[in-house]
């Protein structure tokens, strides 16, 4: 046993053994199973399995939580501890090791049948790190992202919250606990819906996740996707997929109401301000005397203004 308080384990050399699994089985009542490192099954987390499948959640998501549970059961089997005596010793070392570990190195299954070496791979996968030349996204890292050890937090630590309801005897901490700051109330506890909610921590060891950069693609790249494509259909839906989610400009709005006669034409284009081309007849002002002329037919009435029940006002 290791004190909380004090400066912890030697974690530098630890490599997680290659013991256990998490087997598909095919079943829809039971998709998974976490097997131990003697091959049996750990009836902890079949009865954990069974309690995230009441409430509608898909066999990936026992699959995800299962994946986070083998790693912890392995880090227990590494230091010879059993899940249920766990300590927040145990758990602060491993939010550590998982922070400052390096992800271990496998053959794929498939080239490890083939008895295939690391170094001898078909097709070496790029640096950790390197940039993808379209989208600029880096490929993982030597380390385990943030995302990763937050996920794994959560999972472990409402792993732990079940069985100290359930009412498990054997169990009788929690190693992954809420902040000091969560502990004997809730969030946002008493919060005045005139203020903006502040950043509240919610478990002790869980890491901060950095807000993520959207997706995006270079103009080249984009015009070399819109000059492959063969029909104006397919053109129109690529023109407009860059836009959806962004406001329309200041001052205007976007109109999908249409009456008799009237519809979006994609032939008159307009400039955006915000870098693409949008259809000139699918905007409207945002004033009411524009909007009640704008993208008239030529020579035909307005549109009729909408009715009101008596006595509503504006």
């Amino acid at each position: 046993m290791v004190d909380v308080d004090g400066p912890g384990r030697d974690l530098r050399g630890l490599v997680l053994p290659e013991v256990g699994g998490l087997v598909e089985t095919g079943e829809a009542w039971e998709p998974y199973r976490l097997l131990g490192a003697s091959g049996a099954v750990v009836r902890a987390a079949e009865v954990y399995f069974a309690q995230l499948q009441a409430p509608g959640n898909p066999a990936s998501t026992l699959r995800s939580y299962g994946m986070d549970l083998l790693w912890w059961w392995r880090f227990q089997w590494a230091l010879g501890i059993a899940w249920d005596r766990a300590t927040q010793a145990e758990g602060r070392d491993f939010a550590r090791w998982m922070q400052l570990a390096d992800k271990p190195v496998r053959v794929h299954w498939r080239h490890r049948q083939a008895g295939r070496e690391p170094e001898r791979l078909p097709t070496p996968r790029p640096a950790p790190g390197t940039p993808n030349p379209v989208t600029g996204k880096p490929t993982p890292g030597r380390k385990y992202a943030a995302s990763t050890r937050a996920h794994s937090e959560t999972v472990l630590r409402g792993f732990y919250d079940f069985h100290l309801d359930r009412g498990t005897d054997t169990v009788l901490v929690n190693p992954f606990p809420l902040d000091r700051s969560r502990r004997g109330s809730r969030a946002h506890e008493h919060h005045n819906p005139m203020d903006a909610f502040a950043p509240t921590r919610t478990g002790r060891y869980r890491p901060k996740v950095p807000k993520r950069i959207p997706k995006r693609i270079p103009d080249d790249k984009f015009n070399e996707i819109f000059a492959g494509l063969r029909s104006n259909r397919d053109r129109a839906h690529r023109v407009r997929s860059p836009m959806r989610g962004q406001p329309p400009p200041p001052g205007r709005r976007m109109s999908w109401t249409a009456w008799p006669g009237r519809r979006c034409d994609p032939s008159p284009r307009a400039p955006s301000p915000h870098g693409s081309v949008e259809p000139a007849a699918c905007w409207s002002s945002g004033s009411r005397s524009s909007r009640a002329t704008a993208g008239s037919p030529a020579g035909g009435p307005a549109p009729a203004p909408r009715s009101r029940r008596p006595g509503a006002t504006r």
